[in-house]
C-alpha cells in the first residue's frame, strides 16, 4: 500500500463519521443565528408585566457606530432618585435582532445609591438596543436606540 493510497483512506474513514453526524442534526445552523422576535417580545412582555415604560428616567448610551460588533461598549443610567422607598431593582439590556435577545441583566439595592453600569454586548446586525429598569415601586423605564454594526459579531 502506498502512503498516497493509506493518507486518502484514513481522511475518508474519519469524514464518514463527521458527515454522518451533520445529517443527523435536526435542528439547521441559519435558524440558530438569525433573530428571535418571539423570544424578544416575551422578555419584554414578562420584564414589564404588561405596563407600559416611562419614557423619562433612563439613559441608554450606545454609539451610533459600532466599528467592533463583539463588544459594543453599552452604558445605562438609571436618572430618577434613588430613595430607601423607591430604588432600581433591576436593569435588562436587549438587543434586539439578535439570536439570543437578553444582553445583560443587572440587580441592585437601595444600598447601592444609584443605578449605573457600562457593559459590552456582542451585536449580530445594525439594530435597536433597549434597556429596561424596573423601580421598587413597580414603575418600568425604558430607553432605545438604534445601533449601525460594521459587520457581524455573532457567529463568526
Amino acid at each position: 500500500m502506498q502512503r498516497r493510497t493509506l493518507i486518502t483512506a484514513g481522511g475518508a474513514a474519519l469524514a464518514l463519521p463527521v458527515a454522518a453526524l451533520a445529517q443527523q442534526s435536526k435542528v439547521p445552523l441559519a435558524p440558530i443565528l438569525a433573530p428571535n422576535p418571539q423570544e424578544f417580545r416575551r422578555i419584554v412582555a414578562e420584564f414589564t408585566g404588561g405596563r407600559k415604560p416611562e419614557t423619562r428616567g433612563l439613559e441608554l448610551d450606545v454609539p451610533v457606530l459600532a466599528d467592533n460588533p463583539s463588544g459594543v461598549p453599552v452604558k445605562v443610567v438609571v436618572t430618577e432618585p434613588m430613595t430607601g422607598q423607591d430604588w432600581c431593582e433591576q436593569i435588562i439590556v436587549l438587543a434586539e435582532l439578535n439570536p439570543l435577545p437578553l444582553a445583560c441583566t443587572l440587580y441592585f439595592t437601595a444600598a447601592a445609591g444609584v443605578a449605573e453600569a457600562a457593559v459590552r454586548a456582542r451585536l449580530a446586525q445594525s439594530q435597536t438596543l433597549h434597556a429596561l429598569a424596573r423601580m421598587k415601586s413597580g414603575r418600568i423605564l425604558g430607553a432605545s436606540q438604534e445601533v449601525t454594526v460594521a459587520a457581524s459579531g455573532c457567529g463568526m
